[in-house]
């Protein structure tokens, strides 16, 4: 089913799968690649559904934790087992680990950066609000909430569908939610008792207003209550 729009996906496969393991509390040195594939594969099938491009990069992880599944699943014969054998996921290993040392230090360079700015460019204290303090939410976070909204959608019948919103609406409608607030909820902008169309329709609304930077999500700590907020001009 379409929806009217098209959003390229704004993180890659390594911070999928740095979010599975975090999400799971897995050691990354020891991950249990058929769980991890598993999972992994759910998320790319519920990127399709809600008509997200998926990029050949996740397509080739796809296929990388595949094989390396295969891998492990082959037989240990004869002397081999005497033998010191190369751990098939230590290829997927030593790539996460040199993405995750990336990641932490883009961080703590964005970090001071946004030091520095505040040094050259406010003349007086600034005034720390509850996001100042909270933790970035990815792309995985959002979509682990909102799967859990979709479980509980109901199906749509073909005439209900021809009434529901438009993601442009939907973003009229978030945008209205913020207007006299400082924050709403995650689980605010969906209605109760909406269809599964209804919720697609929404969340897409909602990645679509993260891109063109008009909100942020935030969340107090890791796993939190995941909030929207405006950007202020």
């Amino acid at each position: 089913m379409e929806y009217g729009i098209k959003l390229e996906i704004f993180e890659g496969p390594m911070d999928l799968l740095l979010h599975l393991i975090q999400k799971n509390d897995l050691d990354i040195y020891d991950i249990p690649i058929s769980k991890i594939t598993s999972e992994y594969l759910a998320y790319l099938n519920l990127m399709k559904e809600m008509n997200l491009e998926v990029a050949g990069d996740f397509l080739i992880m796809a296929a990388t934790l595949m094989r390396i599944k295969s891998k492990m699943l082959l037989p240990v014969y004869g002397d081999e087992e005497d033998e010191e054998l190369d751990d098939p996921r230590d290829e997927i290993t030593k790539r996460l680990l040199e993405y995750k040392k990336f990641k932490e230090a883009s961080k703590v360079l964005k970090t001071n950066l946004e030091k520095q700015k505040d040094v050259f460019f406010r003349k007086t204290q600034p005034e720390f609000t509850d996001e100042d303090f909270g933790v970035d939410v990815s792309l995985f976070d959002l979509m682990d909430a909102f799967r859990k909204v979709l479980e509980k959608a109901k199906e749509s019948s073909k005439e209900i569908i021809k009434e529901e919103f438009t993601i442009e609406e939907k973003i009229r409608i978030i945008l209205s939610l913020l207007e006299c607030k400082k924050f709403v909820s995650f689980y605010s902008i969906f209605l109760k008792d909406e269809s599964k169309y209804s919720v697609i329709v929404t969340f897409l609304a909602l990645l679509e207003l993260i891109k063109i930077g008009q909100i942020y999500v935030r969340q107090n700590a890791a796993f939190s209550e995941i909030r929207i907020y405006k950007k202020r001009v």
